[in-house]
C-alpha cells in the first residue's frame, strides 16, 4: 500500500501526478486543491485523452467539444469576412498576451524564493541544499527567459496592430523551444516530492513553499496574489496546452494567403507532436489501487448526480472505476486546507444490478418542489445575473459587492440543482442495500447505465476494500476525477458564453443504421440552467428499418449550448409499462449531441448535419434565431385571414365573441390532449402548424377532419402561434404599461383593483377571449399530475405571448425587450398572467358591472 502524504492524498507514482495532473485534469487542478475549475490565470486546461478501450481516441479537445486539427476547416472566416477575422485575432492574441504576462509573473514568483535560498545553501545554516534547489527550480530559469522574450516581441505588434502584422514566427519560435519543457516535464514529479518532503523537515522553508506571492497584471488593482509552490510547479504544464488551444484558434481566424497561416500551421504541428509524444510516454491505466484480480483499476466516468437519501435529496460525486462504483461527498474543511472527498458508500460492480419491473412500485417517494418555485429561482438567478453585469459596469463597483452576488447567485443555481432531476435512475447491492439518484434526462442515465453494463460484461469479482484501501481510493478520486464544478454559471468565466436565447429551429430528417424494423422516434432535449429539459418529439414511425419523419420543430432556448437527440423504439405492450411516473419504458436505440455553436447555427441557412449515436444516424437541419426577431408581430397583408389580423377584426367577420380558431384548437386540446404530458410544453411539428395556419387562413371547410387527424402539439402550437401572431397583443399594447406597474404594486387590495380595473378597459372581444383562454388554461392545469402543467407553467408559456408589445411599441422609452428570456420585462409577463389564472372565477358580465371610484383613464 502508498503510503499517504500529510494533506491526506496519496502518495502516487510519478506516472500517477502528471496523469492525474495533465490527462484527466480537463478543468485544471493546479495540485494544491487551492483552484479547481481554472489555472491562476484564469484559462482552462486542455486534455489529452488516451486511446484505452474505455476512452476515446487519443487527440487534443477544445472546450467546445471539438477535436484541434492542424488544418482549419475551409471557410473558417464567416462570410469570408478578413477584416472581421483579423479583429478576432487580434481579440486571441490580446487575451493570450494578458494571461502571458500572468504565467512570467508566476514563473518570476518561483525564482524569487530560488535566489535567497541558493545564497544560505553555502552557509553554516542551509535552508536547502544545492542539489535540493537545483531540483525543485530546474529549467524554471531558462522558461522565465523563453517567455520573458516572447512575451516583449508580442506586445508592440499587439499595440500597433493592423492587417500588416506577423506574429507566426514568433509561435513558431516558441514552439521550437518545446525541448525545454520536456526536460521540466522528465523532473517534475521529483521535484513536487522534493518540496514536500523539505517542508516536512523544515519548518523554514514549509512557511516560504505555502506562501508565494504572485504579482498581478500591470493594470490589476489586487497587487498579490498567495499561491503554494506546487500550485506554481503545474503552471507550465498548463501552459503547453493553452498554448496549443490559442494556436488552433489563431489559425481559425488566419487567412489561408496570410504570411502567418504556414507559420501557425507548423507551430501547431510541432506542439501537438509534442504533446502526444507526452501522452505515449506515460501509462493511463496507473492508478493508487488494483483490482482484486491484480489489475489496474481505472476511473472510467464521473459526475454529480442527485442521490435521494432518507428521503432527502443530497448532491453527490460520483465516480465509476473498472470494478466498481463509489458515491462520495465533498468534505468540509478549514480555509486553506486540501478539499477531500469522503466516502458515502461504494459497490463492487459484480454485486450491482438494476431495477426490475417488478420493484418498481416499491419506490421511494420523493419530495418534489412545486413548478413555480422552480421558476422562481430560474428569476432570481437572471436578477442576480443582472445585478452583476451593472455592478461590472459601474464605477462604483466593487469587488466585494460582486462577490457577495455571485455568492448569491451560486446558492440559487446550486438549490435549483439539487431540486430539478426528476428521472429516477435505481441500482441496487445484491445484498440488499438499494440507491436512487434523480437525473435531468433519460440521455444521462442511459449514459450511466451503458458504461455500467458495458464494464459488467467483463470477469469481474467482488471484492471487501479495507478501511486504508478506501482512504487511499477516495483520495485519489480528487486528482483523478474529470468533472470538476458543479454545472453552474457561477463556476464559469465572465468571457465564457453564456449560451443562446431565442428560437432553434430544427427538421428531423431521417434516420439509418437499424438492424430489423421497429416503431421508432426521436426526441430533442436542450440544456437550460444546468440541466437538460426534453423540448421536442416525433411522430412513431412504424415498422420500419429507415424511418422519414422530415419534421420540423421551433424549440425556445433559455442560454443553452447544447442540443441531444434520443432515438427510441415504442413499446405498446401494456405489460411493460413501469408503474413509475417518471420511467420511460421505451428502449433507446440511440443518443447523441452536438454543441450550438452560435457561428454556425445563427446563419440565415439552414445547417445540415448528421448525428452518429451507436451505428445509427440521424439526420437533421438546424438554425437559430434570435429572441427579439423571433418575436415581432408582423400584421397580415390579407386582411381575410385570421392570422397578423386584429381580433375586432376577425370576431365581427365571424359574428362571434370569440374566434373560431381559439375555440376549436381549446375544443380538440380539451378533448383529447389535456392529458398529454408537456401539452403546450412541448413542440408542435411545424409543417402540420403551418398546414393548420393555413386552413385557418383560408377557412378551409375540411379544418374539423384536419383537426381530429392532426398531433395534439401541432394544435396547441397552432394557438399559441395565433396569439404570437396577432398584429399587438391581446392585452393590447396601450394597457401594457400599466399592467407592468399594476402587478409590480405590493398591497394586496390595491393590485386587486389595478388587475380588474385594466381587464375591463380591455376591448370587449380581447376580454372576452382572454377569459375563455383563462378558463381552459385552468382546466388543464386541473390534470397537472398526470401532463405535468402547472398554472406556472402555463403562465411561463402564454404570458409573453399575451402582453409582449408590437415591434412598434418595443421601440419606445418605457419598454425593453431583452435577448433574455428571463428579462425582467419577460419575467413580469409571466407573473400578470399567473395572477389571473390564479385568480378566482372572473366573469365577464360581473366585470362591467362593477365600477372603481377613481378614473376610468389608463
Amino acid at each position: 500500500m502508498e503510503r499517504l502524504s500529510s494533506h491526506g492524498l496519496p502518495r502516487l507514482s510519478w506516472i500517477d501526478t502528471l496523469y492525474s495532473n495533465f490527462n484527466y485534469n480537463t478543468d485544471g487542478y493546479d495540485g494544491d486543491g487551492a483552484e479547481d475549475r481554472k489555472s491562476q490565470d484564469g484559462s482552462e486546461t486542455m486534455p489529452f485523452i488516451d486511446e484505452s478501450p474505455t476512452m476515446s481516441p487519443q487527440l487534443c479537445v477544445r472546450p467546445d467539444g471539438d477535436p484541434v486539427s492542424p488544418t482549419p476547416p475551409d471557410g473558417l472566416l464567416p462570410g469570408g469576412d478578413t477584416e472581421k477575422g483579423l479583429e478576432m485575432k487580434k481579440l486571441v492574441l490580446s487575451g493570450f498576451l494578458a494571461s502571458e504576462e500572468i504565467y512570467i509573473n508566476q514563473l518570476d514568483a518561483l525564482l524569487l524564493p530560488m535566489r535567497p535560498l541558493k545564497a544560505t545553501a553555502t552557509t553554516s545554516k542551509p535552508v536547502l541544499t544545492v542539489e535540493q534547489i537545483e531540483t525543485i527550480f530546474y529549467k524554471i530559469q531558462d522558461i522565465y527567459e523563453i517567455h520573458k522574450e516572447f512575451y516583449d516581441a508580442l506586445f508592440p505588434n499587439i499595440q500597433q496592430w493592423d492587417d500588416k502584422v506577423t506574429v507566426g514566427h514568433l509561435f513558431q519560435k516558441l514552439a521550437s523551444q518545446l525541448g525545454i519543457y520536456k526536460a521540466f516535464l522528465d523532473n517534475y514529479k521529483m521535484a513536487v516530492e522534493t518540496v514536500e518532503k523539505c517542508s516536512q523537515s523544515n519548518s523554514q522553508f514549509q512557511m516560504i513553499s505555502e506562501n508565494v506571492k504572485v504579482k498581478g497584471p500591470k493594470d490589476s488593482k489586487d497587487c498579490t496574489t498567495i499561491v503554494t509552490m506546487e500550485a506554481l510547479l503545474y503552471k507550465p504544464i498548463d501552459r503547453v496546452t493553452r498554448s496549443t488551444l490559442v494556436l488552433h484558434d489563431l489559425l481559425k481566424h488566419t487567412p489561408k494567403e496570410h504570411p502567418d497561416f504556414a507559420l501557425l500551421q507548423d507551430a501547431l504541428r510541432i506542439s501537438q507532436n509534442f504533446l502526444s509524444s507526452i501522452n505515449e510516454e506515460i501509462d493511463p491505466r496507473r492508478t493508487a489501487v488494483t483490482t482484486p484480480k491484480g489489475e489496474v483499476r481505472q476511473l472510467v466516468k464521473d459526475g454529480f448526480l442527485v442521490e435521494v437519501s432518507e428521503g432527502t435529496r443530497k448532491l453527490r460525486h460520483v465516480f465509476l472505476f473498472t470494478d466498481l462504483l463509489l458515491c462520495a461527498k465533498m468534505k468540509k474543511t478549514a480555509v486553506g486546507r486540501n478539499q477531500q472527498y469522503e466516502c458515502k458508500w461504494y459497490i463492487p460492480l459484480a454485486d450491482l444490478t438494476f431495477q426490475t419491473l417488478d420493484d418498481s412500485d416499491s419506490c421511494t417517494h420523493v419530495q418534489t418542489l412545486p413548478e413555480h418555485e422552480i421558476e422562481e429561482m430560474k428569476i432570481k438567478i437572471s436578477v442576480i445575473k443582472s445585478e452583476i453585469q451593472k455592478e461590472k459596469k459601474s464605477q462604483k463597483g466593487q469587488s466585494r459587492n460582486v462577490d457577495r452576488l455571485r455568492k448569491k447567485m451560486n446558492e440559487q443555481e446550486s438549490c435549483l440543482l439539487l431540486h430539478s432531476p426528476t428521472i429516477p435512475f435505481r441500482i441496487h447491492n445484491r445484498n440488499g442495500k438499494s440507491y436512487l439518484f434523480l437525473l435531468s434526462s433519460d440521455y444521462e442515465r442511459s449514459e450511466w447505465r451503458e458504461s455500467i453494463q458495458k464494464l459488467q460484461k467483463k470477469d469481474l469479482q467482488s471484492c471487501v476494500l479495507s478501511s486504508l484501501e478506501l482512504q487511499v481510493l477516495t483520495s485519489s478520486c480528487f486528482k483523478l476525477r474529470t468533472v470538476h464544478n458543479i454545472p453552474v454559471t457561477t463556476n464559469k468565466d465572465d468571457e465564457e458564453s453564456s449560451g443562446l436565447y431565442g428560437f432553434l429551429h430544427v427538421i428531423v430528417h431521417s434516420a439509418t443504421g437499424f438492424k430489423e424494423s421497429a416503431n421508432l422516434y426521436c426526441t430533442l432535449e436542450v440544456d437550460s440552467f444546468g440541466y437538460f429539459v426534453s423540448k421536442a418529439k416525433t411522430r412513431v414511425f412504424r415498422d420500419t428499418t429507415e424511418p422519414h419523419w422530415n419534421e420540423e420543430f421551433e424549440i425556445e432556448l433559455e442560454g443553452s449550448q447544447c442540443l441531444r437527440i434520443l432515438c427510441y423504439e415504442k413499446c405498446y405492450d401494456k405489460s411493460k409499462l413501469n408503474k413509475d411516473d417518471n420511467e420511460i419504458v421505451d428502449k433507446i436505440m440511440g443518443k447523441g449531441q452536438v454543441q450550438l455553436d452560435p457561428q454556425t447555427v445563427q446563419s440565415k441557412n439552414w445547417h445540415v448535419d448528421v448525428i452518429e449515436m451507436n451505428g445509427i444516424k440521424v439526420e437533421f437541419s438546424m438554425k437559430f434565431t434570435s429572441r427579439d426577431l423571433s418575436l415581432k408581430r408582423t400584421p397580415s397583408k390579407k386582411q381575410s385571414g385570421v392570422f397578423g389580423v386584429k381580433i375586432s377584426v376577425v370576431t365581427k367577420r365571424e359574428r362571434s365573441k370569440v374566434p373560431y380558431i381559439v375555440r376549436q384548437c381549446i375544443e380538440e386540446v380539451e378533448k383529447r390532449g389535456i392529458d398529454e404530458v408537456g401539452i403546450y410544453r412541448i413542440s408542435g411539428v411545424a409543417t402540420d402548424i403551418q398546414a393548420l395556419k393555413a386552413a385557418f387562413d383560408t377557412n378551409t371547410k375540411d379544418i374539423l377532419v384536419m383537426l381530429s387527424d392532426m398531433d395534439i402539439n401541432a394544435i396547441a402550437g397552432t394557438l399559441k402561434l395565433y396569439f404570437r401572431e396577432l398584429p399587438e397583443p391581446l392585452l393590447t399594447d396601450r394597457l401594457y404599461p400599466a399592467f407592468m406597474e399594476g402587478i409590480a404594486l405590493s398591497d394586496p387590495a390595491a393590485k386587486e383593483n389595478c388587475m380588474m380595473h385594466l381587464l375591463r378597459s380591455l376591448p370587449d372581444p380581447n376580454l372576452i377571449t382572454f377569459l375563455t383562454l383563462l378558463e381552459h388554461l385552468k382546466r388543464v392545469a386541473e390534470k397537472e399530475p398526470v401532463n405535468k402543467m402547472s398554472l406556472h407553467n402555463l403562465a411561463t408559456v402564454f404570458g409573453p405571448t399575451l402582453l409582449r408589445p408590437s415591434e412598434s411599441e418595443s421601440n419606445k422609452p418605457h419598454i425593453t425587450l431583452a435577448s433574455d428570456i428571463w428579462s425582467h420585462d419577460v419575467m413580469a409577463q409571466v407573473q400578470v398572467l399567473l395572477y389571473y389564472l390564479q385568480h378566482p372565477p372572473i366573469s365577464f358580465a360581473e366585470l362591467k358591472r362593477n365600477t372603481l371610484y377613481f378614473s376610468t383613464d389608463v
